[in-house]
């Protein structure tokens, strides 16, 4: 007879001990070698009349073992809906390299399994403490400025020049693959770049300002650009951007070009928004200023929600199981981790353990779900400003047919559905926290700290 017993070995860590003897597989075992003996169609026997020995010697190892471990998997299972336990991951099997079993001497065999157990969550945090800001961003003229620039440069020609004389002159340029003094190397593929000057290193732009068309010179992309820019033009080349970085490459300057600004007119200012019948610089700088602090603005949403992430995280007390989630963690995936990629990979792992904890938590105190109406609701949603239909019309039968498909996609639902869920939730923090807004600009959000790391 099976027997189960429990031992503590850890915080929200312990150990099963399943012990199963003869009477728990053996009748199965022998079961299924006659239901075999009745299946098998093997030269030399009538199907169906395959002596059972001979199935038992051709297979009945596998069998066998196979026959334990289910014996042992249908007790642990029984044993874990009995003691409704709350675990944290799959029970974790130990020592299974150095389990044999002989099916000629059946003995009882014993099974140890570690399992990981659901922490107790306070949630004292959302009532006390639970301050953030918002900010709440405006446009300077400055920012203004700026961007009417910028837009003026994007709707502006190209004029071709003679020589480089400034750090927005645009350079299209040729690369080859060469040696350090610039010979090339046989077969070396053509690479065409248009890069502005500035992306250039400092040392390089200064020593470009003056040449003109036809101008050559060896050089790697390490010395001549800024790392960013090195490690995007390699990987416009498909290339690995350390092994390209120190490659000589023969940069031959083809063309210089600049930009001239767009004139500020109607004209310009319908091309940047079209139809919008904007008449004057002032209407068209405070359309700028509308568009562009409603971008911000909903950036700073987004920040919102990420400190109220990231507080829950990192100041919600909650213990874990550490070595049993690291041994889990090592299990995932085809092969073994290496204890160095545990190690890399155990804080974003931790930190979204503790956020799954926190968040259910949360959820199944306030009762927050998400119905099949709430679903349908948002499907019709979508698929009105698809098709321009009136998405509160539940008598239009296309509009039904798109729903009831899309409610027949796994796929769909599980992704809107915690879309739908994750909205509900940050809905419900952001009506819990006391939230002070302040005002301040663009650049000034832009410069804020981001203090968000992955250690508790």
């Amino acid at each position: 007879m099976a027997t189960i017993s429990r031992e503590n070995i850890g915080l929200l860590n312990d150990r099963l001990i399943v012990k199963v003897d003869q009477g728990d597989y053996l009748p199965n075992f022998e079961k299924e070698l006659k239901q075999l003996s009745k299946q098998s169609n093997m030269p030399g026997f009538r199907k169906g009349m395959v002596p059972t020995g001979l199935i038992k010697k051709m297979d009945g190892p596998a069998i066998f073992t196979r026959e334990v471990v289910k014996s042992v998997e249908k007790e642990l299972n029984e044993y874990l809906k009995n003691e409704h336990l709350n675990l944290l991951k799959e029970p974790i099997p130990e020592s299974m390299d150095s389990f044999h079993t002989d099916m000629n001497k059946p003995e009882e065999y014993q099974f140890n399994f570690e399992i990981g157990l659901m922490p107790e969550i306070n949630m004292t945090l959302l009532d006390n403490g639970f301050h953030f800001t918002r900010y709440k961003i405006t446009s300077d003229e400055k920012d203004l400025d700026e961007e009417v620039k910028r837009l003026q440069k994007r709707a502006g020609e190209r004029k071709e020049k003679e020589e480089i004389m400034a750090d927005e002159d645009i350079l299209k340029l040729q690369f080859q693959a060469a040696d350090a003094e610039g010979k090339l190397i046989e077969g070396a593929e053509i690479k065409e770049e248009s890069i502005i000057l500035s992306y250039f290193s400092p040392e390089k732009s200064k020593s470009l300002l003056g040449k003109k068309a036809g101008y050559s010179e060896p050089v790697t992309l390490k010395d001549a650009f800024e790392e960013q820019e090195a490690t995007w033009i390699a990987q416009d080349w498909k290339l690995e951007p350390e092994k390209a970085a120190n490659q000589y490459y023969l940069m031959t300057l083809q063309k210089i070009e600049e930009i001239i600004p767009k004139e500020l007119s109607e004209d310009f200012y319908n091309e940047i928004y079209p139809g919008s019948e904007i008449k004057t610089e002032e209407e068209f700088r405070k359309r700028i200023r509308e568009d562009d602090e409603a971008h911000w603005n909903h950036e700073s949403d987004k920040r919102l929600d990420l400190d109220i992430f990231e507080k829950l995280v990192h100041e919600t007390p909650v213990e874990l199981p550490e070595e049993f989630l690291k041994k889990w963690l090592k299990q995932q995936g085809k092969e073994l981790k290496t204890e160095e990629e545990v190690a890399q990979s155990y804080p974003q792992f931790e930190h979204d353990t503790r956020w799954s904890l926190i968040s259910g938590k949360i959820m199944r105190d306030n009762q927050i779900e998400v119905s099949a109406d709430e679903l349908r609701h948002t499907f019709r949603h979508r698929i009105s400003s698809y098709l321009g239909l009136n998405p509160h019309d539940e008598t239009n039968e296309r509009m039904e047919g798109f729903v009831n498909s899309m409610m027949e996609n796994e796929k769909t639902v599980n992704e809107t559905y915690s879309q739908i869920l994750t909205t509900k939730l940050f809905d419900f923090l952001r009506n819990k926290a006391e939230i002070e807004e302040k005002e301040i600009t663009a650049s000034e959000f832009i410069k804020l700290p981001h203090n968000h790391h992955h250690e508790h």
